[in-house]
């Protein structure tokens, strides 16, 4: 239940209001009624039916014309994030069983080029102790699931990607971070990675940070074209490549995009500049 609060609060990002026709406050205080009770109920039945009441406000919001243009106040339990160009919008949350299952819900919102229409995607998936691959493309069939709390558009040979930033709680003992690229196709289904990172010796088609569920760990981005992170190690030499065991060093690493791939850059200087 610890974890739950902890992956509810870390996202806390005001979900835009509901259908107009609703009042905006009663809106968003039914759900964080809801989500408030998803935390505190004790029985994986309640918070199945408590989920499911969730799902449908929320559904019904992202088809809204509102979904854009307007936030309902006060919701501590929902993540959503805004693309800076305003093009995409990334609505997460998640679940969590007493016996540590769970499974992850987002819609990906993406504004259409004609006035009020809009492309929606929506994904689930159920938690994982297996790691995040970082040698392949996903789409909304195999999503890995994951909480999303950044996005970047980046442009590259005349087309948009987004470079997105999320965390994973699948396994008990080992938090994952990700810097992925979301890719809308032309025939409107979208993929996630894209191999793009240069890690000097190969390319992946994601960054997967892993590392002790008892560390914390930054990942943000330090401008639009770098992306900076915890330099991790292992917490004693025994600790080999198991990575329940690793945490930050205190020294930062970053990817940088240098108009054709994103390099790897170790022991960067993160301090402001002025």
């Amino acid at each position: 239940m610890k974890r739950l609060l902890i992956t509810c609060l870390l996202i806390s990002i005001a979900l835009p209001a509901a259908r107009a026709q609703l009042p905006d406050d009663s809106v968003a205080a039914h759900l964080e009624k809801l989500f408030v009770r998803l935390v505190n109920s004790y029985q994986d039945s309640d918070r199945i039916m408590i989920n499911d009441s969730i799902h449908t406000i929320i559904n019904s919001f992202v088809h809204s014309e509102e979904a854009f243009d307007y936030k309902l106040p006060g919701l501590n339990h929902l993540g959503q994030i805004t693309s800076p160009d305003s093009l995409v919008k990334i609505i997460t949350w998640n679940i969590i069983m007493n016996n540590g299952e769970g499974k992850y819900y987002c819609y990906f919102i993406r504004k259409g080029p004609e006035e009020g229409k809009k492309d929606i995607y929506s994904l689930s998936a159920d938690y994982s102790p297996l790691p995040v691959s970082s040698d392949t493309t996903y789409d909304a069939s195999n999503w890995y699931g994951a909480l999303y709390y950044s996005i970047s558009p980046v442009h590259s040979e005349g087309k948009t990607y987004y470079m997105l930033l999320g965390i994973n709680y699948g396994n008990p003992e080992v938090t994952r971070k990700m810097i992925d690229v979301l890719d809308f196709r032309s025939d409107t289904t979208l993929t996630l990675g894209k191999k793009w990172f240069s890690t000097g010796n190969d390319m992946k088609y994601r960054i997967v940070l892993e590392y002790s569920a008892t560390a914390t760990v930054s990942l943000r981005f330090d401008t639009a074209n770098s992306i900076v992170f915890d330099h991790l190690v292992p917490f004693s030499p025994s600790a080999g490549t198991n990575r329940q065991y690793y945490g930050p060093e205190y020294t930062y690493d970053a990817y940088v995009f240098d108009g054709y791939v994103w390099k790897l850059k170790i022991n960067v200087d993160v301090r402001n500049k002025e």
